[in-house]
């Protein structure tokens, strides 16, 4: 019979596991926990959208869309897309739901997002990102919080050494056109010079060439009109307001006057948190004000600004944190034994402990497995325990054993402290973690 070819995964997807997958539930717990901090509410949004929810949002013209998508006809004959970026999902939630009367909203949401593009070191087809945003709010300040929430965000992970906060003004309506016009008016200028990708953005997309990383646009770009000078008094205002803020706030930024979003919709701030430590692809949190499109949806005019980014490059930054432990396993020897460890770690685990049972393998393969679970001790239970009504109990920091009577009782009636419980199980004397802080019952 022949061999069956077993399916290889499918390119640009990753399974994760250990470590990885530590690294990758510690970014996103972090996340979790610094969101709540700042008062944003989660949100859960569908993987799959229609496809004009992309197409309205990140324009026709774009990459993504035009290269990037997965998009496909569903049964019904509608065209939908696997979601290559949160934020056109969560502005269409938010007209479709009837959010407007809970703004300014502040939400946060995570997980996979798709585009099909060529793989490489931290770039899946299949990534995950981490995603704030401030919906309803035109003020600077809002600009601000989301920028002081990156930056302990980063803190917090462990990875802000090394990293830079790029900032940058695209102005109001009127300043952004006005510079839009006069780069305009430049490129055409230089068109000899341009490379295939610059002359096809030069009319829809100028601001693109500014980014440009090929050698020759680079050479016209460093020379091209500055958003500065055409910047209204207004404009000017609120890119104070959003540095004095940082400033204030202790937020290090260096200015970044390149630094810009292509889309009509985006105003005021656009920034990066960048790092040399991934190679080219440098940026590992970025964002901006996008007060354009949730109009372009077929909402009315709302202000919004955001931010998001990727869980694996952050995840390749941060390592694994701290080491999760886990307070007891079990290691049943015989049947019988199994059969009263099953009782017993059940009642742990009731009381908010961390346990595991260790059933298969000789005592010392079974303690090499509870100490590399990076637990704080073993119970011991085997037929001499089972007859003497006895647990034998070992901290695996200290080496420290001893033997417990032990007390059969069913799970403690409400009210009933954690001491007494612990006391009535046999299992006092011994220090360990319980809701993340050191705890002795006894």
């Amino acid at each position: 019979m022949a061999k069956i070819q077993t399916p290889q995964p499918v390119r640009g997807t990753q399974d994760m596991y250990g470590e990885t997958e530590e690294r990758f539930a510690h970014v996103v717990s972090t996340f979790e926990r610094v969101r709540r901090l700042y008062g944003f509410k989660g949100l859960q949004l569908p993987v799959i959208e229609l496809t004009a929810v992309f197409s309205r949002s990140l324009g026709e013209a774009t990459d993504v869309v035009s290269k990037e998508m997965y998009t496909f006809d569903d049964r019904g004959g509608d065209s939908v897309t696997l979601r290559p970026e949160f934020t056109a999902g969560i502005a269409r939630a938010y007209l479709t739901n009837g959010w407007q009367q809970h703004a300014p909203m502040k939400v946060t949401t995570h997980g996979p997002l798709f585009r099909y593009e060529r793989p490489q070191k931290g770039r899946y087809r299949q990534f995950h990102q981490i995603d704030a945003e401030i919906i309803g709010a035109a003020e600077p300040q809002a600009d601000v919080e989301l920028l002081v929430m990156a930056d302990q965000l980063l803190h917090e992970l462990g990875i802000n050494e090394g990293v830079t906060l790029e900032l940058n003004t695209l102005g109001d309506v009127a300043s952004r056109d006005a510079w839009r016009a006069a780069l305009i008016a430049y490129f055409n200028d230089h068109k000899d010079v341009l490379s295939e990708d610059s002359l096809a953005r030069l009319e829809k997309n100028p601001l693109r060439i500014l980014d440009s990383k090929d050698p020759d646009d680079r050479g016209v770009a460093h020379a091209a009109p500055r958003i500065d000078d055409f910047l209204s008094g207004e404009a000017q205002d609120f890119f104070g307001a959003v540095t004095a803020g940082l400033d204030a706030a202790g937020v290090a930024w260096t200015r970044n006057a390149k630094l810009v979003r292509g889309l009509d919709y985006y105003r005021h701030t656009a920034f990066e948190f960048t790092t040399d430590r991934l190679g080219a692809q440098g940026t590992v949190l970025g964002g901006g004000r996008y007060d354009g499109l949730i109009e372009n949806l077929g909402g009315p005019a709302t202000p919004a600004v955001g931010w998001a980014a990727g869980i694996e490059r952050l995840a390749m930054l941060a390592g694994r944190g701290q080491k999760a432990r886990t307070d007891y396993v079990l290691i049943p020897i015989g049947v019988q034994a199994e059969v009263y460890c099953a009782s017993l770690i059940a009642k742990l685990r009731r009381k908010g402990l961390f346990c595991d049972m260790a059933f298969k393998g000789n005592v010392k393969k079974r303690m090499q497995r509870a100490d590399a679970a990076n637990a704080r001790a073993v119970i011991i239970v085997g037929d001499a325990e089972l007859a003497s009504r006895t647990l034998k109990v070992k901290h695996l920091e200290t080496g420290e054993e001893a033997v417990r009577e032990r007390v059969e009782i069913e799970r403690p009636e409400n009210g009933a402290s954690y001491t007494e419980a612990c006391l009535l199980h046999g299992l006092g004397g011994l220090t360990f973690n319980q809701g993340g802080k050191e705890f002795s019952p006894a």
